[in-house]
């Protein structure tokens, strides 16, 4: 989930029945189980705060997921605390100033940490350790909580299941070793993210980007060093 403030001009959001809406000048957007396409409509400022999957937790407002795919302003989820936060982060002159005033508010409206689901950070963590690369049954095991507890609670506290958080933490995990070592061939990068084989890597990979791998490798991996650290 991530918090975005757009201090240059709005985005258009283009839906899956052909239409579009300008994205809000700040907002929370849920979790994605799906490509988001978005077309600037001037000059691009952006300053934004991600949360870890879990992380959301303390200052949701609405269950997280209906919050999936969808931009919510500030104004909708905090009221008048958000009307002031989007002020203060639209007028902030350098990047120091937007950190200061974030980590402000965020202090100021995070409710009680103990809405954080241990169980759920638990299983998060082991998910980022092995890279998405383990089955929803061992993550079971290790978490000591049967499968459809585990399901249910992930979608409470992330929004998705612990397969979709899988995929997309493979997903990226991908994207990293391409930005790395852009001369590595996709199917070298296939086998060390343990896809079965090139057509399950080609649809995972289709599922979240709209593209195959190698329609995006050629136009817009550069792209997605904007959005995802090499590190």
């Amino acid at each position: 989930m991530e918090m975005i403030f757009h201090y240059g001009d709005p985005y258009i959001q283009y839906t899956d029945q052909d239409q579009h809406f300008l994205q809000p000048k700040c907002f929370v957007i849920g979790q994605l189980t799906r490509p988001l396409e978005i077309e600037p409509t001037g000059e691009t400022g952006i300053f934004s705060v991600r949360f870890h999957p879990d992380g959301f937790i303390p200052w949701a407002t609405r269950p997280i997921k209906e919050m999936e795919n969808t931009p919510l302003s500030l104004d909708l989820l905090f009221g008048n605390e958000g009307r002031m936060i989007e002020a203060q982060m639209l007028e902030a002159s350098s990047t120091a100033q937007r950190i200061e005033r974030i980590e402000a508010f965020l202090m100021l409206t995070m409710m009680e940490t103990s809405a954080i689901d241990r169980m759920v950070k638990s299983a998060v963590d082991i998910l980022l350790t092995a890279n998405g690369q383990i089955s929803v049954q061992s993550l079971s095991l290790q978490t000591n909580i049967n499968r459809r507890q585990l399901e249910r609670r992930f979608s409470s506290a992330i929004g998705l299941s612990p397969k979709q958080l899988a995929k997309t933490i493979r997903f990226i995990n991908t994207l990293r070793m391409l930005l790395n070592n852009p001369s590595t061939s996709l199917t070298t990068v296939a086998y060390a993210n343990a896809y079965y084989d090139q057509a399950h890597f080609n649809k995972d990979f289709k599922a979240l980007t709209g593209l195959t791998p190698g329609e995006f490798y050629k136009d817009n991996l550069k792209m997605s060093a904007i959005f995802y650290s090499a590190d």
